[in-house]
């Protein structure tokens, strides 16, 4: 049997045993989706939003890219943010980072990717403006962790300056933005950088 057969075998199981155990789990989803959270995540095979944060499908809306990144001319993400920000009105938007990322490790190094330079020189970027934090570390591994974090930080920063984000704090209370990184070795989340929308001055009537 091939790899591919075994999964749309594994998808057959599953739907057979989620019928049977919620007869009415796929109708439900068949409606609808009315998510509280927007996840930003790294495409990394080993951090699946839904799994790791035991939510159930159609409570998570999930962009992925290398990196966990949030490009100002990024239409894909730019797309996604505006859909569910403006369309499902999600109040949360999470970018997860986690320790151990292949693409921040690579953006530490000289090595050149290809195609992929372009995308990871925005962590450089980023290196570069936390630089003198991360070289006193001398630990490889370490150096990586701590720059995820710092990536998570200002990828946090980048949503609050998008147009979409904008637009939705001057309309109402939401969505709260969470910087978070995963931990590969205990399956641990980490909150790293939180900002809430803009608290609006009340209006008081001239009398």
């Amino acid at each position: 049997m091939n790899s591919f057969e075994k999964l749309l075998l594994e998808n057959k199981a599953w739907a057979a045993e989620t019928q049977a155990e919620d007869p009415g789990f796929f109708d439900r989803l068949s409606k609808g989706q009315t998510p509280d959270f927007l996840w930003i995540g790294c495409s990394d095979s080993r951090v699946p939003a839904n799994m790791i944060t035991g939510t159930n499908p159609g409570e998570i809306f999930v962009h992925r890219n290398i990196a966990n990144l949030v490009v100002e001319d990024d239409l894909n993400l730019l797309s996604v943010l505006e859909y569910a920000v403006m369309h499902l009105k999600v109040k949360h938007v999470i970018v997860c980072g986690h320790y151990g990322c292949g693409g921040v490790k690579a953006a530490l190094s000289n090595e050149s990717l290809g195609l992929l330079d372009q995308w990871l020189i925005h962590i450089k970027n980023t290196y570069q403006d936390n630089k003198t934090a991360i070289d006193s570390i001398s630990d490889h591994d370490a150096k990586a962790n701590l720059l995820s974090e710092f990536s998570v930080r200002q990828q946090v920063i980048n949503l609050s300056k998008t147009d979409t984000i904008r637009r939705a704090w001057e309309k109402g209370a939401r969505p709260h933005i969470h910087g978070w990184v995963y931990a590969l070795k205990d399956g641990l989340l980490k909150q790293v950088y939180d900002i809430a929308p803009p608290v609006k001055s009340p209006a008081y009537a001239i009398l």
